[in-house]
């Protein structure tokens, strides 16, 4: 017995609710469709329909070895169909989420070089700090910093950020520079409310509540303030990596800081990657560093 053959037989039966039915969708004599049921039930030693000179109804088992069955058949057709693209230039259209930062500064960037790699690709990318549905939303790939609850989506981490505390020097020079959390209390602070979620400050043994003279939900406005020495801002090592280079602000109280954490490459969970899909995860590899832990 031909367990492909059987098992598309069953499913023809299933959905033609007959064997003639079947036999004719799937260009067989019905005595081959009767053969190929009449072997599968063998080999799994169940009924898997109650016939009648009227009708053919699925059995309890039967139902069960449906939902089964169909996702085998759509398994094997994926892996054709992937295989034979194998040859086949990336194309389509290719929807990327990140957030608004990292995005603006490395995604945006390396979207432009994979649409100028792939032609034959139509490229969106969605900057959000929004947890977006990939399913729900259409997305093929996410960009996602931090880490991630259990779920059935595949993750592949591609470097690491940390949380910091930053100032300008002369703000420093001018309020002095805090030896621990603690003496934050004493500072200007400015509060980026797109971090972590939570208006409290977090450290590796505690957690502090600040009063912000300055709220923003924008990382980048947040750091141009803090450039302008006004005060301690909190944002992510990769957010602050151009000012840091510049010399125009410094990180403070690196000795508490919370351990680094990943960013990650997320798409829906699936045995097999499509080409475009692959071919951005391979660009991702081959051409960038997202190793911000150690600025």
């Amino acid at each position: 017995m031909d367990r492909f053959d059987a098992i598309s037989a069953f499913v023809a039966v299933a959905d033609c609710k007959g064997f003639a039915a079947a036999a004719r969708k799937l260009k067989l004599a019905p005595s081959a469709v009767t053969r190929l049921i009449v072997a599968l039930e063998d080999h799994l030693g169940l009924r898997l329909f109650q016939r009648t000179t009227r009708s053919v109804t699925l059995t309890d088992a039967g139902l069960r070895y449906l939902e089964l069955g169909r996702r085998i058949l759509a398994d094997l057709a994926e892996a054709d169909a992937l295989v034979q693209s194998e040859r086949v230039h990336p194309s389509g259209r290719f929807t990327v989420s990140a957030p608004l930062t990292f995005g603006r500064l490395h995604v945006g960037p390396l979207m432009s070089a994979y649409l100028a790699a792939f032609p034959d690709v139509i490229g969106e990318l969605s900057l959000s700090d929004r947890i977006v549905n990939l399913i729900d939303e259409g997305i093929d790939l996410a960009v996602r910093i931090g880490h991630l609850a259990d779920s059935t989506l595949t993750v592949r981490k591609v470097g690491e950020t940390r949380p910091i505390v930053v100032a300008s020097p002369a703000y420093l020079a001018r309020a002095g520079e805090p030896q621990t959390p603690d003496e934050i209390a004493a500072h200007q602070t400015i509060q980026f409310v797109g971090f972590g979620g939570s208006a409290d400050w977090r450290f590796r043994d505690k957690r502090i509540a600040v009063e912000p003279r300055y709220v923003t939900n924008s990382a980048d406005t947040a750091l141009w303030h803090a450039a302008q020495d006004g005060g301690l801002a909190r944002v992510f090592s990769y957010q602050a990596a151009e000012l840091l280079r510049a010399g125009r602000l410094k990180v403070v109280l690196r000795t508490f800081e919370l351990p680094p954490v990943p960013i990650q490459l997320v798409t829906p969970t699936s045995r097999l990657v499509s080409p475009k899909v692959r071919a951005f995860i391979d660009l991702v590899i081959e051409t960038t560093d997202w190793h911000f832990a150690d600025i």
